[in-house]
């Protein structure tokens, strides 16, 4: 009942610190209450046409074709004869929704939206569209509603197609646009019969929003170098001619139509897009009609050393770079109406054909919208003001916003910090404690230690009341006194430690202490540098030969370090750009049963296997084959354009259903029942590979099973040296040198049964070689977090590895999918370490407890990492470390859980009746 409770205090503790950090780093910047402001002169168009390509990298547009013409004639027209254009530079994240919030809304990604997975915005904020008097969409079901919701009133009209019609599949994704075009097509030709639409039309402040998702879908299925995808750039140029033609026409060609073409973001050559690559960052810019400037010739040198010019032919005219928020303001600008409420663009004057009063006046409009946000009085007279230091007052504004949204973060962090150091303090003073002989009689009376307790909770508490902090705010500055407290009143261990220093094996504890830090800081570093495992890896096939080990284990030393190279080659192996190669997926099936038949032709003399269990055997090993198979027929189907074959979509989700159920029905000896493991958890993983990756589960399922192995004969080395973990002679019966352990020791693993009451006598207590166990676990966690893919970029999963399920864009459903197949070598190498547990006959909370601090440590070494300066990409990717361990940690708490069912159940799903004669 203690552990338990331990448990659900530690896991409190743990998901309090995981929280901090949205309230430190996630909380939403935007401001709410402030006045809108618009250009009080006349604007130079009563309409706006915003067209958005979504996923359309500028280098696809701009560059031209061999033969010197351009896949998009018209738009390129446009950009020589009678518009402005530039590169549109976007933020990470670099998905559809942050990209259309920059565009239209004016601000850059709420960060709070991360736990809507980018799907809508947390809280309410305005756009361009909501200060409208009248905008129509067309396009996505993912997009347009976002804004619909968000604008106060019924004046954003959106239409939309299925969402089922975003199949990755589809034998045409480029119908999307199509379809967008054609319904623009039949709302003017309505409007035309209808008087009470078409006078709503002619007024003005009215935006018209076509959302072009076609590009986006057809370079996730079949990448941006695809014939698909530069043609598809070919019809939305054809359909924005002809969508101009007809409004053009519609308002008989009196000249107060301006248009924005423009992409959320681009994508990479690999089809995926979230990261901060340039070819998802930069998106072009083109704009025209009322109130832009005309092509321009360049008169001088341009400030741009990108190369682009000259690569795309651009050289002669001039070029008007943006950040992806200026647009909103440009549009807001153009047609008059108020500036979005939490804008923080900055208007570019440049595409304005305009008086320059004109310009001033929609500067000054532009920085006292800022500065609403910030709250600060504006001492400047529209008359005099001057757009230079509209842009100083903006860019002071911005600072003081970005100031006040972080001014408590410092207070917290050192909140959390103590809090932190707290509760590792604590865990170490368990393992003392259970493990070591010291005194356990506090050095400090109770009682001062309950007084000085209340009272930093009073001071601390009325100085959060004078603050008016929020409520979790008292969590995180309240956690740390009741775990100091703990602390303290084991204080007579630690005395007792420092006084017993001198019988303690001094150098081989300052050996371990090293050798730990520098595995934690391998550890940390591989986050950064995923080759960093590759030479973690490198120095643990050493191991058998530094210990002794090889002399005593020749085969199993070997194994272990063969082993270990080849798990070293895949953190060094690219994980983004790779092109599917399935018939390296099937090669993995067929060494996934090449290897398990070997396993079980091998073991027959020492084992005996029941016929129910020889039979589910045999039917894994066929699902396996079916499995390694289905990826290969539907890549085939789908690069025919043949679409997902409804048999392998049964397949994949039935193998996914089973995939944890499936190995209960198995005998629960110990390699019998990991064998089954295996095969459950490959059939599942080659359906969800694309590539390499798939090798990763055999090779990793290969090296856990010498790990198994060899760690028996490492304990039999090291039972003649009966010290416990700090050095001090045992006095516990139950010790190491229970005849009983070795008795179990030496007559094999392969008669361990998971599911057996272990015997208390049977314990033993920790030795220092357990730190390395431990060390190991957590260095095999992390191996399989980053072995195949970099979990903290989203970029690292290809979006084709659940084409087996599914091929109509769901991202929760994709993503839950894409999560799984991450999860899965962290079931093998959990599998291993509560295999390694059972073997060892150490007691499960005295592991966890080593992993438990050291998982800590390299939390709070990411702690202080976090940085809140720097890119966005830089400052999410800092978070991202720290919310990977901590979620780790919590994760390991609830998975060992799991894990121990997995291995130790099992499911009986008919029984033997007895009948009458």
């Amino acid at each position: 009942m203690r552990m338990i409770t331990f448990l659900l205090v530690g896991l409190i503790v743990h998901v309090v610190f995981f929280l901090s950090i949205f309230d430190i780093y996630f909380t939403s910047p935007l401001v709410h209450g402030m006045t809108p402001h618009a250009t009080p002169q006349a604007p130079p168009s009563s309409r706006l046409v915003l067209v958005v390509a979504d996923g359309l990298r500028a280098d696809s547009f701009f560059t031209l074709l061999p033969n010197g013409s351009s896949r998009a004639p018209y738009l390129r027209s446009v950009i020589e004869e009678k518009g402005t254009w530039g590169v549109s530079h976007t933020r990470v994240p670099t998905e559809s929704r942050p990209g259309h919030v920059a565009l239209i809304a004016g601000f850059y990604e709420d960060v709070s939206a991360v736990a809507k997975g980018w799907k809508e915005n947390p809280v309410e904020f305005d756009s361009v569209f909501n200060e409208t008097r009248h905008t129509w969409c067309w396009g996505s079901p993912d997009i347009l509603p976002m804004f619909a919701k968000g604008a106060s009133g019924d004046h954003v009209y959106t239409h939309t197609y299925p969402a089922e019609e975003e199949d990755f599949a589809s034998t045409d994704a480029s119908r999307l646009d199509t379809w967008v075009f054609t319904q623009v097509k039949s709302f003017f030709q309505s409007a035309k019969s209808n008087a009470s639409l078409r006078a709503n039309l002619l007024q003005d402040e009215n935006v018209f929003f076509l959302h072009l998702l076609g590009i986006d879908t057809n370079g996730h299925a079949h990448r941006p170098m695809s014939q698909e995808y530069l043609d598809n750039i070919g019809l939305v140029d054809t359909g924005v001619a002809e969508l101009v033609s007809m409004v053009e026409d519609f308002f008989g060609h009196d000249g107060r139509t301006a248009y924005v073409f423009t992409s959320d973001h681009g994508m990479t050559n690999w089809g995926s897009h979230g990261a901060g690559h340039p070819s998802e960052t930069l998106t072009p810019l083109v704009a025209w009609g009322a109130g832009v400037h005309n092509a321009r010739r360049a008169t001088g040198p341009q400030p741009y050393s990108d190369g682009f010019l000259q690569d795309w032919k651009l050289e002669h005219l001039q070029r008007v770079d943006v950040n992806q928020a200026d647009i909103a303001p440009l549009m807001a600008s153009l047609i008059g109406v108020p500036f979005p409420l939490n804008s923080v663009g900055i208007l570019p004057l440049l595409y304005l054909n305009n008086s320059e009063h004109f310009k001033a006046e929609s500067m000054y409009t532009n920085a006292i919208q800022v500065l609403e946000q910030y709250k600060l009085p504006v001492f400047v007279s529209p008359p005099s003001c001057q757009m230079a230091l509209c842009r100083t007052l903006i860019a002071r504004a911005l600072e003081g916003l970005a100031y006040y949204h972080t001014y408590d973060r410092f207070f917290l962090g050192c909140s959390v910090v103590l809090g932190f150091v707290g509760w590792t303090s604590y865990v170490v003073l368990v393992i003392l404690k259970t493990h070591a002989n010291l005194n356990r009689n506090p050095s400090i009376p109770s009682h001062a230690l309950v007084r000085l307790s209340l009272s930093l909770t009073v001071v601390i508490t009325v100085f959060l009341l004078i603050q008016r902090s929020p409520v979790t705010y008292y969590v995180y500055c309240l956690l740390p006194v009741p775990l100091w407290y703990s602390v303290l009143k084991e204080s007579g261990i630690l005395t007792d430690l420092f006084r017993s220093a001198p019988s303690l094996p001094l150098w081989k504890c300052f050996g371990y202490f090293v050798l730990v830090s520098f595995g934690i800081e391998l550890l940390v570093a591989s986050f950064f540098h995923r080759a960093m495992l590759t030479v973690g890896l490198a120095v643990l096939s050493l191991w058998p030969f530094l210990s002794g080990l090889f002399g005593k284990a020749k085969f199993r030393s070997l194994s272990w370090c063969l082993g270990c190279l080849c798990l070293a080659a895949f953190p060094l192996m690219p994980v983004v750009g790779r092109e599917p190669n399935v018939h390296l997926v099937t090669f993995a099936g067929v060494l996934s049963l090449f290897t398990s038949a070997c396993y079980l032709w091998s073991s027959r003399p020492r084992t005996t296997m029941h016929l129910s269990d020889r039979q589910q055997f045999v039917s894994q090993l066929l699902h396996v084959a079916v499995c390694a198979y289905v990826p290969s027929l539907t890549h085939s189907s789908l690069q025919q354009k043949q679409g997902l074959p409804l048999l392998n979509q049964v397949i994949s989700w039935s193998t996914l259903a089973s995939s944890m159920i499936v190995p209960l029905l198995s005998s629960t000896r110990l390699f019998q029942r990991l064998l089954s493991i295996f095969l459950s958890l490959t059939a599942t993983y080659l359906l969800l590979s694309t590539g390499s990756e798939a090798l990763f589960p055999p090779v990793l399922a290969w090296l856990m099973f010498v790990w198994i192995n060899i760690e028996q004969e490492a304990m039999l080395a090291q039972a003649s040296h009966p010290l416990n973990l700090h050095g001090f002679p045992q006095t516990s019966c139950i010790g190491i040198c229970s005849p009983i352990f070795y008795q179990n020791m030496h007559s094999g693993l392969s008669t361990i049964d998971f599911s057996a009451n272990i015997d208390i006598a049977k314990l033993r207590q920790l030795k220092l070689d357990d730190i390395r166990r431990s060390y190991f676990f957590v260095f095999f966690i992390i191996t399989a977090f980053f072995g195949t893919g970099n979990i903290a970029s989203i970029n690292s999963f290809d979006p084709a590895s659940v084409y087996c399920f599914l091929t109509v864009f769901n991202p929760f459903l994709m993503g839950g999918l894409m999560m799984w197949k991450v999860v899965i070598p962290f079931i093998i190498v959990m599998c291993t370490f509560e295999t390694i547990q059972v073997a060892t006959q150490l007691s499960s909370r005295s592991l966890f407890l080593i992993v438990l601090v050291i998982s800590d440590l390299m939390a709070l070494h990411f702690f202080f990492l976090v940085q809140d300066y720097g890119s966005w990409l830089d400052i999410g990717t800092s978070i991202s470390h720290y919310v990977i361990v901590m979620s780790m940690t919590i994760f390991l708490m609830l998975l060992s859980v799991v894990t121990h069912i997995l291995t130790s159940q099992r499911l009986t799903l008919w029984r033997h009746k007895k009948h009458f004669p």
